[in-house]
């Protein structure tokens, strides 16, 4: 099969009925596509007595040379045949008129000026601008598509300290982990030359009085391999302003303890340095703390035993709130007084809803839940007196509600699958809403419709699921549908707006996203029930959801994709290799396709915690069951299958894409194509410039158009 398929889908303003019939006459005595031949090479490891073949282990090495010939020839494959797509650019054209709208970040105060983002359309990167007024002419304090001509060095993080005076900013290049912190002067817009490396998984806090921040980092890696080396022994630093990073003060490390990660966060009131202890990507964490007045004060084991989720929201001087999934795995909040022998008074208790957020803000207590995967606001006074919940507009997500005390307004951000991010202010006083800030999109969203549906999956648990389409369209099974899920690490995949699948949509898609267990949509046990030797239930309920969507006619399996990022890439490398049959198309982004040696390289160690470690005899037994890589079987008929990574992904290293592929092109027995699409200077996926990720989607959609035989309807 080939891309001729694509002339079917783009009768665009004329009929090219004829022209559609030829192309699958020819598509029909098409030949398959020629691969790259990939080595296989004699590289067993023995688990616990079984003993398993690895023959692409050498794709694991980016950087050898047979490693980039490899992708080369797989690139020069993948592009030839998305280029033979009709219509690929028109599809591009029209993705880049959609994406081409204002957009703006939620506003913040610090001093006397407001600090917000903001993106006009089309840049690589959002710029950071700053307002003595909202409504004012705003100033660019800072534009990251000035620090590189491609637009690859993204805006990682910013702390603005109290009085507005100065700005630190993290950056990192080409999609990496690895960041770059830097001060400017917000009046004058100068750096200073203040420069901090080796920064990961770290924001920066400034003291109150400005004068230094507390930042985490790593040692210095191997300049050959700090793409693939294993991060371990973060470390917690005070920098002072002005003074170069090797005076900076260490604050608090553990020689004792390789996996613990920290983050310095200076209360509001600047009494205290609260510092959150993790452990890879465990919710359970640890609490710490030390008395910013006591210089020669230690750091304070408040929260030790790592036994729930603790998130820290402010203090009235030793009494610190929290919002705690202990004893009440939905969450609710609490008080610790941390003079006295540790009790959790409750503020708020637990509710049907999930609890995802608290903020304090003009004395009153925001609290931001989830309720079957849709955000609820709902605001308390200091004691848990409930006041009032905030109207939304609809069904959507919610973000924002920060601020100070003593602030009178906060601002927050509302989006759905067919509402672009829409900025509102709220006054405190009236518990008024207004818009801020609408933007304007060359699109109907009153053409579609999102409704949310429930099925059981193959155990009986009720799993609910989101489909969004254009109103009308009938249930006649002929529908194209992309099927998107995550489902691990207690993340909750809520409605967002997207500028991509409105595309979609327009092409007369269907677009459905099932809240699959894993994630955090019902709290910790939800995300339990989908982890370690749980994790079948994950593939189990995407499953289900798949098996929903064709018995209810939403579409068939000659008509239905699926995909995912990360460790949704797994879920879709899980779903295609357990039930190949199911699915005409795949998308696996930047999976976990390996997973008996995920562990092995970066951060992959910390995904134990959800995974897993093939170190375990039990454990590995079930991560050899599932796992995308080793599950593939030759002579199978898989889905055409379009595999996206990129060359400096150090979250989920390229190798695992690299193997699947090469594994996958060897076992394929059906017509569809198996491809590799391996993206340039960019990373996992944060900071990714616009440009790449308008090509990116693009080719997503052009690749399925022409594997589920689509006709476009513009």
């Amino acid at each position: 099969m080939n891309a001729l398929f694509g002339l079917c889908a783009v009768a665009l303003a004329i009929s090219l009925d004829a022209s559609c019939a030829l192309a699958q006459n020819l598509a029909a005595s098409a030949p398959r596509l020629t691969y790259p031949p990939t080595e296989r090479v004699e590289q067993f490891d023995d688990y616990h007595g079984t003993r398993v073949a690895d023959p692409y282990r050498w794709l694991e090495d980016p950087n050898s040379p047979k490693t980039r010939a490899w992708v080369e020839a797989q690139n020069k494959v993948t592009f030839a045949y998305l280029e033979g797509i009709p219509y690929r650019e028109p599809l591009k054209e029209r993705l880049t008129k959609i994406w081409n709208y204002e957009k703006y970040g939620i506003p913040n105060r610090e001093g006397d000026r407001f600090f917000f983002t903001r993106n006009s359309g089309l840049q690589n990167q959002s710029v950071l601008y700053n307002a003595a007024k909202l409504g004012d002419a705003p100033r660019v304090l800072l534009d990251p598509n000035t620090l590189s001509k491609d637009g690859t060095v993204a805006l990682t993080g910013i702390d603005i300290t109290d009085d507005g005076r100065y700005l630190a900013y993290g950056t990192a290049a080409s999609g990496s982990d690895w960041q770059q912190w830097h001060v400017r002067e917000v009046a004058t817009g100068r750096d200073l030359p203040d420069v901090i490396k080796w920064v990961k998984f770290s924001e920066a806090s400034w003291l109150k009085d400005g004068k230094g921040f507390f930042y985490s980092r790593y040692d210095e890696p191997n300049a050959a391999t700090q793409f693939q080396d294993v991060n371990y022994f973060q470390k917690l630093y005070f920098h002072r302003l002005s003074t170069p990073q090797a005076q900076d003060v260490l604050v608090y490390e553990r020689k004792d303890q390789k996996e613990w990660g920290f983050g310095g966060e200076v209360s509001e009131d600047g009494r205290y340095l609260v510092i959150n202890v993790s452990q890879g990507t465990d919710p359970k964490n640890r609490v710490f703390y030390k008395d910013l007045q006591n210089n020669s004060g230690r750091v304070m084991e408040l929260l030790p035993d790592a036994d729930a989720a603790y998130t820290f929201i402010g203090n009235d001087g030793p009494r610190f709130w929290f919002v705690t999934d202990k004893e009440a795995p939905r969450g609710r909040l609490v008080l610790i007084d941390t003079t006295r022998p540790l009790q959790l008074q409750e503020v708020v208790p637990q509710t049907d809803a999930t609890l995802q957020s608290a903020d304090i803000v003009g004395e009153r207590l925001f609290l931001r839940y989830l309720k079957d995967a849709r955000s609820q606001v709902k605001v308390f006074d200091l004691k848990g007196k409930f006041l009032s919940e905030v109207a939304f507009p609809g069904l959507g997500t919610v973000t924002g509600f920060g601020g100070k005390r003593t602030d009178t307004e906060t601002f927050y951000a509302f989006t759905s699958f067919t509402t672009p991010t829409t900025i509102y202010r709220y006054d405190i006083p009236t518990a008024k809403s207004t818009v801020l800030f609408q933007p304007k999109v060359d699109f109907d969203p009153t053409a579609y419709t999102t409704e949310q549906v429930f099925f059981n999956s193959k155990d009986g648990t009720r799993i609910p699921m989101f489909i969004t389409y254009k109103k009308g369209t009938p249930r006649n099974a002929l529908n194209p549908t992309y099927l998107y899920g995550y489902g691990g690490f207690n993340v909750s995949i809520t409605p967002t707006f997207s500028p991509a699948n409105l595309l979609w949509l327009e092409m007369g898609g269907l677009y459905a996203v099932p809240n699959l267990r894993g994630g955090g949509e019902y709290g910790e046990d939800w995300h339990q029930a989908g982890t370690r030797l749980n994790k079948q239930n994950v593939f189990d309920d995407f499953l289900a959801a798949a098996e929903y969507l064709i018995a209810n006619k939403y579409t068939s399996p000659e008509k239905l994709a699926i995909g995912g990022g990360s460790n949704g890439g797994l879920l879709v490398g899980a779903a295609m290799t357990q039930r190949p049959e199911l699915f005409a198309a795949a998308l696996p982004a930047v999976g976990v396709m390996d997973m008996l040696r995920f562990e092995q390289f970066t951060i992959g160690w910390a995904w134990v915690s959800d995974y897993g470690s093939s170190q375990d005899p039990e454990q590995f037994q079930a991560l050899y069951a599932y796992s995308p890589l080793h599950n593939l079987k030759a002579g199978t008929r898989y889905p055409a299958t379009l595999v996206t990574t990129a060359d400096t992904d150090d979250r989920v290293v390229p190798g695992h894409s690299y193997k699947f592929t090469a594994a996958l092109q060897a076992a394929q027995a059906g017509e569809g194509p198996v491809l590799i699409r391996i993206e340039t200077k960019a990373g996992h996926g944060a900071g990714k410039p616009t440009t790449k990720l308008i090509e990116e989607a693009a080719d997503r959609w052009a690749f399925l158009v022409a594997n589920l035989r689509m006709q476009l309807k513009f």
